[in-house]
């Protein structure tokens, strides 16, 4: 552990850091064993000295083994970040946690060794307009008429794609421009309702009310778009709640996709949904849940992409992420169903981010030995968000599933 000095003029020297600890007074400290570093922090400015005890004040503390392994050039999962950090303990009230997590990663980001070669963002080219067209489709939900937002991209077969909870289509981005994918698939991205530019219904007041995401909803709006748009057997593929989605619409709509194509699946997490106050917490920004993204995902992913992702986060409405939470957390749940789903009817390929910390590889290997039939690959390098985050690597574990889908194609 380096000197309380040194980290405090690694933290004044930084803007990043200087931007999250906007307005912070109080000061956070890590203790690694027996050595600790302390940084007061007076309206966001930081300087060395002991923190103490009371308001604003934030504690993290672990192993010098611990420690160690978040602080090399390539930390392992559930070591890569102090949100998901397995063995770390903080002290300290959660209101000035949530409200100064960006800060306090990104101090503990300045500790870390540099990787060997820093990976860079794929080229865009030169080209003038990106290949997808976006616009809107009217949909019917629980009678009420939804405005739905998408884009598409490609000739071929229907794969129709949904987003990550609290986000929305524009992690599909990369995708729409690879012409091993748009050369046979027809793709669709489309933002779910309350996301992106999916504006709210105007027949009620749903301003009134508090947002969540249901199964049957979720289900819902995938039929009603593959229904309206009228898509042949379309191919379905979801990331995180929509790799949840997946795995139901293979269990219940095996009538309407021909394969899905499940990103980060699992048959049920388990996370008390209470514990996750500061994800809608009038005295909390944005900023947390967003940079709280970043610990999903791998470090070897290039900060360019990683940081949009984040970004797309911060941009949502902010009851949108906890109430999709909720069918994540507390709707979905095939740990009885899934040996019902039958793979001879709709495919079912599965995908796990070495680095994801909420849906694991553990939860994808569950899931994969109680579907028979369905395949799953651990992706090595990448996270939670494998198609935004870096999607040179998640591409060539993508191409092998659509192959296999256009061969089986009925």
């Amino acid at each position: 552990m380096i000197t309380s000095e040194e980290l405090a003029r690694r933290c004044h020297d930084d803007p990043e850091f200087c931007l999250a600890a906007r307005f912070w007074t109080g000061g956070f400290s890590f203790r690694a064993g027996d050595a600790i570093a302390s940084v007061r922090v007076v309206d966001g400015h930081p300087e060395a000295g002991a923190v103490g005890d009371g308001p604003g004040r934030i504690g993290l503390s672990g192993e010098a083994a611990i420690w160690d392994a978040m602080l090399s050039a390539q930390p392992p999962r559930f070591l890569n970040d102090i949100g998901f950090a397995v063995g770390l303990e903080r002290t300290g009230d959660d209101l000035t946690f949530w409200q100064y997590y960006p800060a306090v990663a990104r101090a503990v980001e300045l500790l870390r060794a540099p990787p060997p070669t820093a990976p860079a963002a794929p080229p865009t080219g030169a080209r003038r307009l990106d290949s997808p067209i976006g616009r809107y489709v009217h949909v019917e939900l629980d009678r009420e008429d939804h405005r739905i937002y998408f884009e598409e991209a490609g000739t071929g077969i229907p794969l129709l794609m949904q987003h990550t909870a609290g986000s929305h289509s524009v992690q599909w981005r990369h995708l729409f421009e690879d012409e091993r994918i748009t050369d046979h698939f027809r793709l669709i991205a489309y933002d779910l309702p309350f996301h992106g530019k999916s504006v709210p219904p105007t027949g009620r007041a749903w301003w009134t009310e508090r947002y969540r995401l249901t199964r049957a909803g979720a289900m819902g709006l995938a039929v009603a778009m593959a229904t309206t748009l009228e898509l042949d057997r379309p191919v379905f593929m979801g990331c995180s709640v929509g790799g949840l989605l997946a795995l139901d619409l293979a269990r219940y709509h095996a009538d309407v996709f021909r394969a899905v194509i499940a990103l980060e699946p699992a048959l049920k997490i388990d996370l008390d949904i209470g514990t996750l106050q500061g994800f809608w917490h009038p005295q909390v920004s944005n900023d947390y849940k967003a940079r709280l993204m970043n610990g999903l995902m791998a470090p070897q992913s290039p900060e360019a992409l990683r940081r949009e992702t984040v970004w797309a986060y911060s941009a949502g409405w902010p009851p949108a992420f906890v109430g999709d939470l909720h069918y994540y957390l507390v709707d979905h749940d095939l740990t009885e169903e899934a040996a019902n789903i039958d793979t001879e009817r709709v495919g079912v390929h599965m995908l796990t981010g070495e680095y994801d910390a909420s849906a694991t590889i553990e939860h994808g290997q569950a899931a994969h030995d109680a579907i028979a039939g369905s395949t799953f690959a651990v992706m090595n390098g990448v996270g939670h968000f494998p198609m935004a985050e870096n999607p040179q690597a998640f591409v060539p574990h993508l191409l092998p599933v659509l192959d296999e889908i256009r061969k089986n194609r009925p």
